[in-house]
């Protein structure tokens, strides 16, 4: 998948872009703040209908004006099987518009979705960004939701099994924060959803799990250099037996405390580098190894599950904390033919310039000021 050309009206700090785009690598150079990654968070809201910062999508419009626009040209590299001339067309468009106060609208070809999951995976993504240190840092929901968002973009189901788990469970929820003792019918019917459901979703994460980790050693070992040993570990409440029985076994437990204790929605991914926690043990720059290796595994992981299809891929702020080995070895790897086009952004041109030297590969430099993007002319070929 190729994003070709993107237009951008009014998106955060961006006021007014439109860029042609290089088909291997694109470099967006500026100080902290200009908007170097407001134009990422662009690209990625057009494959996953919001923004990877925040789910409210008034806050992405521009200070003080009335609505956004974001439109894309992709190239697809496959035709078209819904076209009835049966002609080789893989030229793709995406369009995204919000006002202030009213729903957005997000359009494949100008026709508008009825429902918004069923975009979700047809421009397969992958971003890695100063905000993946929560991968390792914070609670288990953001480590369900690395898991959510690859699944999602291949199987077309697990997003509804998904919403319809939430749903049982926030129904259940309600019922244990009651002063009065909950319908005993209505609660057996939420829990034998969220059994159903869950015991889907567990499977699903599991199998995706198994999957990755292998990917995910040879990637770390690719950027380390093999000196350190990691690995993953998926832990859920579904491993106890079977979810409904886990579910029921502690329901005096939940009624004291007003929620469910259990479910799939405990789920967590386990890190370690070596035996140990990587939370505890891991220094910066491990860390930024160890989730940039992550989302590398997640990209291959992605092309393979979606029939060959290779996902963008956006690297926010890539080499910060990183010694010049671990940079030269990441660059190697998203240089070759496995990875296809890519969006990078950094703070210091220098540095581009000699990862650039090292590449023997088309990309274009863009420069980002308060908002402001401009092609470098002269700059787009190797």
């Amino acid at each position: 998948m190729l994003l070709k050309k993107i237009s951008i009206l009014n998106y955060k700090n961006i006021r007014e872009a439109s860029l042609a785009l290089s088909p291997k690598m694109n470099c967006f150079v500026g100080h902290n703040g200009a908007g170097k990654t407001n134009l990422l968070d662009a690209v990625y809201y057009l494959s996953f209908c919001h923004s990877a910062f925040t789910n409210q999508d008034s806050q992405v419009i521009s200070h003080d004006e009335p609505f956004f626009v974001i439109e894309g040209e992709y190239d697809s590299g496959e035709v078209k099987v819904e076209d009835p001339s049966g002609a080789a067309d893989t030229k793709l468009s995406v369009s995204c518009s919000m006002k202030r106060g009213t729903k957005k609208h997000f359009r494949r070809d100008k026709k508008e979705y009825k429902r918004l999951s069923q975009h979700i995976g047809l421009i397969p993504l992958v971003m890695v960004s100063p905000s993946d240190a929560y991968l390792i840092d914070g609670g288990s929901e953001e480590r369900r939701r690395l898991m959510d968002v690859v699944v999602s973009q291949y199987d077309k189901t697990y997003i509804d099994a998904l919403n319809r788990y939430n749903k049982a469970l926030q129904q259940r929820n309600v019922l244990l924060k009651m002063e009065e003792e909950p319908d005993e019918a209505l609660l057996s019917i939420l829990e034998e959803q969220m059994a159903v459901e869950g015991e889907a979703i567990y499977e699903r994460r599991r199998q995706f799990v198994d999957e990755l980790i292998p990917v995910f050693q040879q990637m770390y070992g690719r950027i380390a250099g093999g000196r350190e040993q990691v690995s993953l570990e998926y832990v859920s409440h579904c491993q106890r037996g079977a979810l409904l029985d886990v579910i029921r076994r502690d329901r005096m437990k939940d009624r004291a405390v007003g929620y469910s204790l259990h479910g799939i929605h405990k789920d967590d991914l386990v890190m370690t580098l070596g035996d140990y926690p990587m939370k505890r043990e891991g220094s910066q720059g491990q860390n930024k190894t160890f989730v940039t290796a992550l989302k590398l595994a997640q990209f291959v992981f992605l092309k393979k599950a979606g029939n060959g299809t290779t996902p963008l891929l956006l690297l926010d702020d890539m080499f910060d904390k990183l010694d010049a080995q671990r940079v030269e070895q990441i660059v190697k790897l998203v240089a070759s033919d496995e990875f296809g086009q890519i969006f990078i952004t950094d703070t210091n041109r220098e540095h581009l310039d000699r990862i650039l030297s090292n590449a023997a590969l088309d990309y274009k430099i863009f420069s980002v000021d308060n908002g402001i993007i401009k092609e470098r002319e002269g700059e787009s070929d190797v």
